[in-house]
């Protein structure tokens, strides 16, 4: 019974999601209440409270941290853990259905167009940080604080955030390919002879 509940629960989610980026489209992100949002998914304004706390929640919300999450433990161990988190990005996002991903590019231009949600992206990525540290901890045996902790996590963030500039600079652009691109670089960049 608990799964059919996390399922209903989980397409009310994306219901919601999904309006809202309608709106924000239609009639732009300031411009689009909650009220619209909720009336538009036919769910109440509390059941959109008790989904997202705020307006912002419902563009940066999306459940890719489990699955990304489960694609790096499941990294060969032959792999280094920068690699291991590479192929681990670029499967979550190329997996992911055309629709969810063309959201994904929609919420990213978003959440860089307007001021409030960019600002709430840097702590979504204080928070991926968070997790990919945990992730790269338990799979080295090291502490979060060890320096090559930091360095990969630091160095795959940056990537992605310069990623998610370069999307916006080339909306036609498929963010995954240009995420997966800008880590061979970096893979190339830090690979090269001294």
């Amino acid at each position: 019974m608990s799964g059919l509940r996390e399922r209903k629960k989980a397409q009310t989610r994306l219901a919601i999601q999904y309006h809202a980026l309608r709106l924000f489209r239609k009639h732009g992100y300031e411009n689009t209440t909650v009220r619209q949002i909720a009336d538009a998914a036919e769910v109440s304004e509390s059941t959109f409270f008790r989904y997202f706390p705020t307006k912002e929640e419902v563009v940066l919300w999306d459940d890719l941290d489990l699955s990304f999450a489960a694609r790096f433990r499941a990294q060969p161990t032959a792999l280094d853990s920068f690699e291991a988190m590479r192929t681990a990005m670029r499967d979550t996002f190329t997996e992911l259905p055309t629709a969810q991903r063309q959201h994904l590019q929609e919420r990213v231009g978003l959440m860089m167009s307007v001021p409030p949600l960019r600002a709430s992206l840097l702590d979504q990525l204080i928070g991926a940080t968070r997790v990919m540290s945990d992730l790269v901890t338990q799979r080295s045996g090291t502490g979060s604080a060890d320096p090559a902790v930091c360095a990969v996590v630091g160095a795959i963030i940056g990537a992605g955030f310069s990623a998610v500039i370069a999307a916006q600079d080339n909306p036609g652009a498929d963010f995954t390919e240009l995420l997966d691109e800008t880590l061979g670089h970096l893979a190339t960049v830090a690979s090269a002879p001294r």
